[in-house]
């Protein structure tokens, strides 16, 4: 009764917030228009967080030819790991400051995008550590100008509120949400997404199919967050397999880069559920990819939910043709195209890495990030937890 209340006045609440959404430009070539935005917002210099792996192959050159003649100066800051440390955070921060730089350009994968939110917030904030940052609404300042460029259709970081930490002591996830932490702009390029490796493709998408398909199946959630979530389902069942076949068509990376925004709409509002809070907590402990946890943690548990999404999942199945006679019948042949889509892109079915004696402490921490906070179809105990991830 507690959680399905504290969840119930969220809900109400959050509605009295004042929501935005990021400014868009999309589209092929859309990366090189950024710079004349840039400019119009009268920055001088900016700082560019990106991969080693991006300066290295050569993807951002125009961008940088572009920026030099715009005349805005930029530094770049490279060092970007995957799920980004706190120290990688705080080593960013200095940079920006020692470099006088005046707005942030993060180009890259949810990693990328998550480090430069915090970063921005550290500037804003800079006597209060990332770790006082961890939960709801402990930022509340407008950042410096953020632009985020996603070369991944799969976290939906740039239309977020929110950003993913880890903890490299106790080698904890956690999140920092905030209404201001939401970009100012969200460039989505599908010429950046070209070159992503049919692997990064398969998991990416996944996470992406993940935030929607939660999002669509929580409690108390809005009618827009429910159509925004519908509509990234459908998006991403019609093209993540084109995606994953045939890398170089553009037109199906642009509409999986859509859908992950849409998928990022959905559960910005709607929030997401014990799908991401298992493999927050599994990724924390094993270094497991977020993307490949989500893939293989979610049709085990809309299994373990059952009965209680029988009607949402039937409706996400009509959205994509699949038929079956009765709600029952139509929630397990989606659960069941999600397995399909998974073996087609050879995902596996378990996580191999996790470890018996590891899973009471999994069970702690998925409990901690989930409960009360995720509005999730079925509350879950820690006995429910631990039938889930001994599937794992």
């Amino acid at each position: 009764m507690y959680y399905r209340t504290n969840q119930f006045i969220f809900s109400k609440a959050q509605k009295l917030l004042p929501w935005r959404m990021p400014k868009l430009i999309s589209g092929e070539g859309s990366l090189l228009k950024l710079p004349e935005q840039v400019k119009k917002d009268g920055l001088k210099k900016v700082m560019i967080v990106t991969s080693a792996g991006f300066i290295k192959r050569g993807s951002l050159k125009e961008l940088f030819s572009k920026l030099e003649k715009e005349g805005i100066l930029y530094f770049i800051y490279s060092n970007v790991q995957p799920d980004p440390t706190i120290e990688c955070i705080e080593d960013a921060v200095k940079a920006y400051k020692r470099e006088n730089c005046e707005g942030i350009i993060a180009v890259g994968g949810g990693s990328v995008m998550d480090c430069a939110k915090v970063v921005g917030a550290r500037i804003v904030r800079p006597n209060k550590s990332v770790s006082d940052m961890a939960g709801l609404l402990k930022i509340r300042k407008k950042l410096p100008p953020l632009y985020t460029v996603p070369t991944t259709a799969g976290t939906g970081s740039e239309t977020t509120v929110a950003a993913v930490v880890t903890d490299s002591k106790d080698h904890r996830k956690y999140a920092v949400a905030d209404l201001c932490l939401m970009p100012e702009y969200a460039v989505l390029d599908p010429v950046l997404t070209v070159a992503l490796p049919k692997h990064m493709t398969a998991i990416t998408g996944m996470d992406a199919l993940t935030h929607a398909v939660e999002a669509y199946i929580n409690k108390y959630g809005s009618k827009e967050s429910k159509e925004y979530a519908l509509r990234a389902v459908k998006m991403i069942l019609e093209n993540l397999t084109k995606a994953y076949d045939d890398g170089s068509n553009l037109k199906v990376r642009d509409e999986m880069l859509k859908a992950s925004y849409y998928a990022g709409v959905a559960f910005t509002r709607a929030y997401v559920g014990y799908v991401h809070a298992i493999a927050h907590a599994i990724g924390g402990l094993y270094k497991v990819a977020h993307g490949m946890a989500n893939s293989v943690i979610l049709p085990v548990v809309l299994e373990a939910y059952g009965t209680a999404i029988y009607k949402e999942l039937a409706e996400l199945g009509e959205a994509i043709n699949i038929t079956g006679g009765t709600e029952k019948e139509k929630a397990q042949n989606f659960i069941l195209k999600i397995r399909e889509i998974n073996k087609h892109m050879e995902i596996p079915e378990t996580l191999n890495v996790v470890k018996k004696k590891d899973i009471p402490e999994i069970i702690s921490r998925a409990i901690k990030e989930a409960n009360p906070a995720y509005p999730v179809p079925v509350i879950w105990d820690k006995e429910d937890f631990k039938k889930v991830i001994e599937r794992l």
